[in-house]
């Protein structure tokens, strides 16, 4: 059976064919002078990301392995979730005893994840230079709909996730593209403008992010 998608790269090559060879984007040669890694120290890498991530208003907290637990309850608390939903695979120290979590292994509908006060996710990686956190939808992450739903996202990043730019980005998530995973890049909460440039925020995933790093 023939997905959508090698349908239309099955019409892009068609097109392509009596296109002479030299033309084809393949041989045109790409700049390759950009840097492709950042050998600031990891604790500076960290500190940027930190800084980045704030300055789209999203909350941003570093935290101990110790303080974890008790950072991930205080910040549901001060939030009011009580409808939860978190990865199957979410570790239980993740989950304060004063709730009861809905585990998401891909059965609640749209409209119940819609109805939940927020998500807890882990992620793939954090990109200081942009303060963009990656989302590979792997283990602790679940699957994409959890994370653009509910309201409220509260995200974990370790600070050996972190890396220094765009490119080192690309070149670690390639195992989850070749793979076919989904790939959601978070630059703060969900906002758009119109022509106006009146922001709304909301539209497209959580209107609220809240990010701790834990070191």
């Amino acid at each position: 059976m023939t997905s959508a998608r090698d349908e239309v790269l099955g019409r892009i090559r068609g097109a392509l064919q009596d296109v002479p060879t030299a033309e084809r984007p393949e041989d045109v040669p790409v700049a390759g002078g950009y840097r492709t890694r950042d050998e600031l120290p990891r604790e500076e890498l960290v500190h940027r990301f930190a800084e980045r991530v704030a300055e789209y208003k999203a909350r941003v907290r570093q935290v101990t392995e110790a303080e974890l637990p008790q950072a991930i309850a205080e910040a549901i608390r001060a939030r009011g979730v009580w409808r939860l939903v978190v990865p199957a695979d979410a570790p239980d120290t993740w989950l304060p005893e004063f709730i009861s979590p809905l585990r998401d292994s891909g059965q609640l509908t749209h409209e119940e994840l819609d109805a939940c006060d927020g998500v807890l996710t882990g992620c793939a990686l954090g990109v200081a230079q942009t303060g963009t956190i990656v989302l590979d939808h792997g283990a602790r992450q679940g699957r994409r709909a959890i994370s653009l739903l509910p309201d409220y996202h509260l995200c974990l990043v370790w600070a050996h996730q972190v890396v220094g730019l765009v490119p080192e980005a690309i070149a670690a998530l390639a195992p989850a593209a070749q793979e076919r995973r989904p790939l959601t890049f978070i630059s703060g909460p969900s906002a758009t403008s119109d022509i106006e440039l009146n922001r709304v925020e909301g539209v497209h995933g959580p209107r609220t992010l809240e990010v701790l790093i834990v070191l």
